[in-house]
């Protein structure tokens, strides 16, 4: 349930009512708005602890959430996630732009895609140290070296960097070197994993499973959320169907959808949405005009020589001629690039 606090309600009283709960059993997550405070309570549901409540007079009024998602919800958290990461904003009015290779193959490659994406206009570098691929033969990533490769170009660039965690054992490390921790489709329902960033104070880039439900997706920030970590981005990026002729179908219906139920940023990858480089720039500008909050897109200085995702990534040059076009589709909702 959630307690819904009146207007102008000061911290003091918030805190006498939130250490009553506490000590009834249930978990309390505070969310403060710009005019009122509300309480997630998480626990069994009692009927006479609501009456309880809003026997108070700084209470407004107690609201049972029926949706399996308390924290990711709106019925909690009315007002849009905005999260900032030095003169970032991610889930305002500004779009971002994440972009680079798929993997990073040597510190030169890297360099190269790093200077173009900005130079483009794109704010964070995405990029693989640890990369989760299919078959075992397949290139696996440089690992911590990718990690130290990923520093250096920080220092160089002042880019932002986003770079995916494989498991919990190695979460801190990569925390220690990401802006924004991405977990990847396989892992969106590592609970364990789920549960160790929550309990890191970093931003987490959430893409959605392979087969997975919206549901399902959002209970899984949930385990991301309910650990203290409110700092997490959605990631559409496409799911597996019956559909050959494209890498994975990418749900734009899902943008809106989510948008609706939950307060969180949503942004969209089309390329690994489609698996196309061809498709890549039209599937941008839906959806931003479907409502995404920014867009992650692979970028490759060569992309015929790389040693993953190749058939999907742009080329610097494309990836330029695409951020222009970008602007104007920006401006036609309302938002910045």
């Amino acid at each position: 349930m959630i307690v819904v606090m009146n207007p102008g309600t000061g911290e003091k009283e918030v805190t006498r009512i939130t250490d009553k709960l506490k000590k009834m059993g249930y978990g309390v997550h505070i969310s403060a708005g710009e005019s009122r405070t509300i309480i997630g309570v998480i626990g069994q549901r009692r009927e006479e602890v609501a009456q309880a409540m809003e026997a108070m007079p700084e209470v407004e009024k107690v609201v049972f959430i029926s949706r399996p998602f308390k924290l990711a919800g709106r019925e909690y958290h009315p007002e849009n996630t905005v999260i900032r990461i030095g003169d970032l904003t991610i889930g305002d009015a500004e779009l971002v732009i994440m972009a680079g290779p798929c993997a990073i193959e040597n510190e030169e490659q890297l360099i190269e895609a790093a200077e173009a994406v900005k130079k483009a206009g794109a704010r964070v570098l995405r990029a693989g140290a640890f990369k989760p691929r299919t078959s075992p033969y397949s290139f696996q990533g440089l690992e911590q070296q990718g990690l130290k490769f990923l520093n250096r170009v920080r220092e160089k660039t002042g880019l932002l960097i986003v770079t995916e965690v494989m498991d919990q054992f190695t979460a801190e490390e990569v925390a220690e070197c990401a802006d924004i921790i991405q977990v990847g489709a396989r892992n969106m329902q590592n609970f364990y994993l789920l549960r160790e960033l929550g309990r890191l104070r970093k931003p987490v880039l959430l893409k959605r499973g392979l087969s997975a439900t919206i549901e399902e997706w959002l209970m899984a920030a949930e385990y991301i959320l309910s650990g203290g970590n409110y700092d997490v981005i959605l990631c559409e990026r496409g799911i597996r169907t019956f559909e050959p002729y494209t890498r994975n179908t990418l749900d734009l219906s899902s943008v809106p959808l989510v948008k609706q139920l939950s307060h969180l940023p949503v942004i969209v990858d089309p390329s690994h949405g489609t698996g196309l480089s061809g498709l890549v720039p039209a599937m941008s500008k839906a959806a931003l005009a479907a409502g995404a909050d920014g867009l992650m897109i692979e970028v490759h200085p060569n992309p015929q020589e790389a040693l993953s995702d190749g058939p999907q990534s742009l080329t610097p040059a494309q990836f330029r001629t695409l951020t222009r076009e970008l602007k104007g589709v920006a401006l036609s909702v309302g938002r910045l690039i």
